[in-house]
């Protein structure tokens, strides 16, 4: 007896082996062991391993012997069964949703098989199971309803995962994560992820370092593992999401505007998952940062579609490529600086709005600006803020200002560059004070760091590892955990498409910061310092009614074109106005009938008197 127990331990361990390093024998005979068990215990085994596959066939036979139970000894239930029959399907058509049935279809699917079963049972205990044509009709419907059923996607990866991480316990001693349990899995349609609870003195970071050789015994691509904190922060638990089918791997074509106001979360992209990535700008800094070719220029794209389709903000821009990445969004953009010196002259601006919004805000006994279509936010977009940094240098004292002081006004900075160091950003209160940063791909880890902060790296956050433009990692309050994400997609037709559509509802500059500009430009004046550009540098002519010379100019070309009507860049190159200014000044006209737009983007004067 000892002999035979020592014999069936060590073929338990011999197996154990062999499993662990790839071998699993279907069977071992010896002289001491009777071949009948063996055979038993295998059947059994495949017939457990395979039991989803076998389903369709265990309810065929299930229902043969209820029927053949229920003609024996019970006949006189069939009108019970067919009751609930009808009461069993209609709950899984109506309830289906709630036993992981959320598809229409799968319901549906759910609902015939059910009242297939049910109405063959029912004639089961009536006629007798073996009564024709029951035992034909029985496989002809078994057969069918098996099809659905072995075909199905979600059916197959579920028991392809059950099977995956039914050897964690192996996998985990493999990797390094001994001690650790699958608690939870879930398939969906890009792959599967689970809970994961770490063994006794096991950390994320520990499960992060493993990540490599995860990849390797889950069988995936590289890159294709995400390890993350829980939602919940507990220490001793980590989600492992792995891509089979990467959900980014094409680009996301830009819905439209997501927001009307400022107070809303923008939206600017989709999360692996298929999550929309909503973040608050309100009261807010940004950074936008990555490596050339990374995908910032489209992340600011997807920002001002959203900025521009708010009433209550006003957007002023800087871009010192001579306007090569913002000058389409011109017709939205209240101020549009593309030299050192226009640059300057408009941080120094926002400086002056802010302190007269903070005086405004005093005088009220309020604490914050609360934005609106007559007292909009003003939001100054920064693109290569690296250059701003090394060709105006005075500007970055006005940079750092506004950072340390524009949230409660309602100033506020979006800066996009490639590497946000110390002698990029300049003062270090521009970086700190950015709450909401999203990381394009870097080209090493450390640049991870610089633009989301120190240790975040390690913490599971690696920029470094993305492989495709357009996608980022956001750093926010509300997202503090590392997902990977996509920026939608506007290309340069959508962009000037958005552009056209939006320049007819900007907002105007609020008297507030009207009246703050003007005090500075007469002391300025006083002082004997004259403005480097009224035109360009001066947001007071974007609200304010243009010189009488100006406007009599812009009427006379109006008057004078032709039939078909005239073009805004025509109008700007006869008037010397800006594209902002001369919007503006055309929808004052035709909201007093003065002009009408002729057709799109053409514009030409009624026949009615000289307005000034």
């Amino acid at each position: 007896m000892n002999r035979h127990r020592a014999s069936r331990n060590q073929m338990r361990r011999n197996a154990h082996r062999m499993r662990r390093y790839g071998v699993e024998p279907m069977a071992l005979i010896t002289e001491d062991l009777e071949f009948a068990p063996l055979v038993i215990a295998s059947i059994a085994r495949t017939i457990w391993r395979y039991r989803s596959e076998l389903a369709p066939l265990t309810i065929a036979a299930s229902d043969l012997v209820t029927g053949m139970i229920l003609r024996r000894w019970f006949p006189e239930w069939w009108p019970a069964v067919t009751t609930a029959t009808v009461i069993v399907a209609g709950a899984v058509a109506i309830w289906g949703r709630w036993v992981n049935l959320p598809r229409p279809i799968e319901r549906g699917y759910a609902t015939v098989t059910t009242a297939f079963a049910g109405t063959w049972l029912t004639l089961a205990a009536y006629l007798g199971p073996f009564a024709p044509p029951l035992p034909a009709v029985l496989g002809i419907g078994t057969l069918v309803l098996a099809m659905p059923w072995w075909a199905h996607r979600r059916r197959r990866a579920r028991v392809r995962v059950e099977r995956t991480l039914a050897a964690w316990p192996d996998i985990a001693q493999a990797v390094g994560l001994a001690g650790s349990r699958v608690q939870s899995a879930i398939v969906d349609l890009w792959g599967y992820r689970f809970r994961l609870g770490l063994g006794l003195g096991q950390t994320v970071e520990d499960a992060l370092s493993a990540v490599p050789r995860l990849e390797s015994a889950l069988g995936t691509t590289r890159g294709g593992v995400r390890v993350q904190p829980v939602a919940s922060k507990k220490a001793n638990r980590a989600d492992v999401r792995v891509i089979e089918t990467d959900p980014h791997a094409d680009a996301i074509a830009w819905p439209g505007p997501s927001i009307t106001s400022i107070t809303q979360p923008v939206k600017l992209g989709l999360f692996e998952d298929g999550t929309p990535v909503r973040v608050p700008l309100q009261r807010r800094h940004g950074l936008f940062a990555g490596m050339s070719g990374a995908g910032k220029s489209g992340g600011v794209n997807v920002l001002l579609g959203d900025l521009t389709a708010c009433q209550d903000v006003i957007l002023w821009a800087i871009d010192l490529k001579r306007g090569m990445e913002l000058l389409p969004w011109a017709s939205c953009i209240d101020r549009l600086a593309t030299t050192p010196q226009e640059a300057e002259a408009l941080l120094a601006d926002a400086v002056v709005i802010l302190d007269g919004r903070a005086d405004d805000l005093t005088r009220r006994g309020e604490r914050v600006w609360e934005p609106s279509p007559d007292r909009p936010a003003l939001i100054i977009i920064v693109d290569e803020y690296a250059e701003l940094a090394s060709e105006a240098p005075r500007a970055i004292d006005y940079a750092d200002s506004i950072a340390r002081r524009g949230r409660a006004p309602a100033v506020n900075l979006i800066a996009a560059t490639q590497r946000p160091s110390k002698d990029a950003m300049g003062k270090s209160a521009v970086r700190s004070q950015m709450d909401v940063r999203l990381c394009f791909r870097v080209r090493e880890p450390r640049d991870g760091d610089l633009i989301l902060g120190q240790g975040m790296v390690k913490a599971g956050w690696h920029p470094h590892k993305l492989d495709a433009p357009g996608k980022f990692l956001i750093s926010a309050p509300e997202h503090d955990i590392p997902r990977r994400a996509r920026a939608y997609l506007m290309d340069d037709a959508r962009v000037q498409a958005t552009a056209e559509r939006h320049a007819e509802h900007r907002p105007p500059l609020d008297a507030v910061s009207l009246a703050a500009l003007d005090a500075a430009a007469s002391m300025a004046e006083r002082h004997g310092d004259a403005p480097i550009d009224e035109e360009r540098t001066s947001p007071r002519h974007a609200r304010q009614a243009a010189p009488k010379r100006g406007d009599s100019v812009l009427w006379a070309v109006l008057r004078d074109a032709p039939e078909n009507g005239i073009t805004v860049d025509d109008l700007k190159t006869a008037t010397g106005m800006s594209r902002p200014t001369i919007y503006r000044r055309l929808g004052q006209l035709e909201n007093d009938g003065r002009v009408r737009q002729v057709s799109r983007g053409r514009w030409r004067a009624r026949l009615d008197p000289d307005p000034t």
